[in-house]
């Protein structure tokens, strides 16, 4: 299985603004938070990308993304039907083809290699839907949607989903999405990166025909799971919210740190935080 095309989703309301903020990626350089998941994107291989926007920021998207604009298509979501519906709006692009989906609101910052080229290596490797997961402390659950499954014996971090929770509680989680080998209190969620397979666009018209709006992609990937093989993987590196409070922040210092200019930044943070605890200490 090959991954030629991508999908980032960038319509919601909450949402939509979030992608043309700018950061200063690794590499030093003034970006627009979508060109560097667009970069995320072309550095694991794929050249065909689709964003899914509200309509009439097709333009301010399309300047978002500077010089790799050629590469970009825009499709809007007409109607505020949901996440699942975002993905569905895609299923022109897709086609027949599995694609990689990325969320337009988080920040994704690998240890050692982009977190994209590493799930779609495992996606193209093991043949069938791919989910990034991370361990999450049950505290935030609420934030995402969580698998619960079976570690495949032999590959490390790699995990046969069983069941999909979207913002589960701790209790749900407790009984229905413990997974051997994490630490207690700990849950595989969702990382905002999957590889899908095109049965997820046959579940999700189908959902949406009878629900009508509401679909979340987790209930597609709950169905997915009881009908093809259904993995996922801990990607090293972490994802970084934007739409949480001091989430653009915080995904900045992220991206500072593990730059080229990586040294000189946590200086500056040393002495920052030296002089707040001096400040404390006066006070």
């Amino acid at each position: 299985m090959k991954i030629r095309k991508a999908v980032i989703t960038a319509a919601g309301q909450h949402q939509r603004a979030l992608p043309l903020q700018t950061l200063i990626d690794r590499d030093g350089t003034e970006k627009s938070v979508l060109r560097i998941l667009v970069d995320e994107v072309l550095e694991a291989g794929i050249e065909e990308i689709c964003v899914v926007v509200h309509p009439g920021d097709e333009t301010a998207y399309s300047h978002a993304v500077g010089e790799q604009s050629g590469r970009v298509q825009f499709v809007p979501q007409t109607q505020p039907l949901g996440y699942g519906h975002a993905v569905y709006c895609a299923k022109d692009f897709t086609g027949k083809s599995a694609f990689l989906h990325l969320v337009g609101d988080h920040v994704y910052v690998g240890s050692d290699e982009r977190c994209a080229k590493r799930l779609v290596a495992v996606a193209e490797s093991e043949a069938c839907s791919v989910s990034a997961v991370q361990p999450t402390r049950e505290g935030l659950l609420r934030h995402f949607g969580a698998v619960g499954g079976q570690r495949i014996h032999g590959r490390l971090g790699l995990h046969r989903v069983e069941t999909v929770l979207e913002k589960p509680t701790p209790t749900e989680a407790e009984q229905l999405l413990n997974v051997a080998g994490l630490q207690a209190g700990y849950y595989l969620c969702f990382f905002g990166m999957h590889v899908l397979t095109p049965a997820v666009m046959e579940i999700l018209q189908r959902q949406l025909d009878v629900f009508g709006r509401g679909v979340t992609l987790s209930s597609a990937l709950r169905e997915l799971a009881a009908r093809e093989q259904y993995l996922a993987a801990q990607i090293p590196g972490h994802r970084y919210d934007l739409g949480v409070k001091y989430g653009l922040l915080i995904a900045q210092m992220a991206l500072a740190l593990s730059g080229k200019e990586s040294n000189e930044v946590l200086a500056q943070l040393v002495e920052l935080l030296s002089q707040r605890m001096m400040q404390g200490t006066a006070d």
